[in-house]
């Protein structure tokens, strides 16, 4: 019997979508082991982060209340004293910046290997077996791990968990070094857009090259306030400039999980799929039907977008 240790992320005062993606994630891999599945939550309001928490399948919440928002050797110091307490079988964390950033220095300081980017996480005995993605996602492979190791998640690949657990919550007390502690988050500044997340908006109208010209764009921004949605895009709109980076949606870009995502002039190359696969309902508009977003769209609309997107303002602007 085998235990795992989930580290969920929250972000100025927020969860983040992808800890509650963990919890199922844990949940699978600690039912295969025969283990209990337990969460850390570090920094922040972590009693209340805690009850949101507290969901169908987790056996034990974990909370470090030192610090407010993220900070690398806090996090590492305190998971590496969880580990040695708890003495899990896997750690899992967020494939995300933050998870990025502590996840390699954990793995190092407890000399455990380490794998990343992960979409699917099953076991063969005592050996992890962690599926990837391999040349903008063409290619899946498979990496086995032997023992105990550290994984992190990419989010969207998971279903959220959800019903409320029986959890019991526990205060840990690590014993920071802060004298090891080498920043200190002063504040936050937007920059380039930032006052918009597509990562949380609820319908998101994304625009491909098939809209020719920036002159375009008011088109596909008054479709975008006629749906009362967020106005996302795919690489080549912002690397042409016509949008600000917080904008675009793919591997190098933000994953998004909205309820309704609308792609116009969009083909649907694998690194933008990767970012958005996991709507729940997909609106495709292409002249092309052999399009590969076509394939993967709820609703498929083979047509001109200069005809079909001011149709569709007029039927929900009025």
């Amino acid at each position: 019997m085998t235990d795992v240790l989930a580290v969920t992320e929250h972000r100025r005062g927020e969860l983040r979508d992808v800890s509650y993606e963990i919890i199922t994630a844990g949940r699978q891999l600690a039912d295969e082991t025969g283990g209990d599945l337990h969460l850390a939550v570090i920094s922040g309001t972590v009693d209340d982060f805690a009850e949101k928490l507290n969901r169908e399948g987790v056996d034990a919440i974990h909370t470090v209340s030192d610090g407010e928002e993220f900070n690398h050797d806090v996090y590492t110091q305190a998971i590496t004293q969880l580990y040695d307490d708890l003495a899990p079988q896997y750690v899992l964390t967020p494939n995300s910046v933050n998870g990025l950033d502590y996840a390699p220095a954990i793995a190092n300081a407890l000399d455990l290997p380490v794998v990343t980017d992960t979409i699917g996480l099953e076991t063969d005995g005592e050996t992890l077996i962690a599926t990837r993605e391999m040349y903008g996602g063409k290619v899946e492979t498979t990496n086995e791990l032997e023992g105990p190791a550290v994984a992190t998640i990419r989010g969207a690949e998971w279903p959220a968990a959800e019903g409320t657990g029986d959890a019991s919550v526990e205060a840990f007390d690590a014993e920071i070094d802060e004298d090891a502690v080498g920043s200190t988050v002063n504040g936050f500044e937007e920059v380039g857009g930032g006052d918009v997340d597509i990562s949380e908006a609820d319908v998101l109208v994304s625009v491909g090259r098939g809209i020719e010209e920036e002159e375009n764009i008011p088109l596909i921004e008054e479709l975008a306030d006629a749906l009362d949605a967020t106005v996302s895009s795919s690489r080549p709109i912002v690397d042409n400039g016509w949008l600000p980076k917080n904008r675009q949606v793919g591997q190098s870009g933000k994953v998004v999980t909205p309820d309704v995502y609308i792609a116009i002039g969009i083909s649907g190359a694998v690194q933008h799929v990767a970012g958005m696969k996991g709507s729940d309902t997909i609106v495709a508009i292409n002249t092309d039907p052999n399009a590969p977003i076509m394939d993967i769209a709820d609703y498929a609309i083979h047509d001109d977008l200069f005809d079909v997107v001011p149709a569709l303002t007029e039927e929900f602007g009025g």
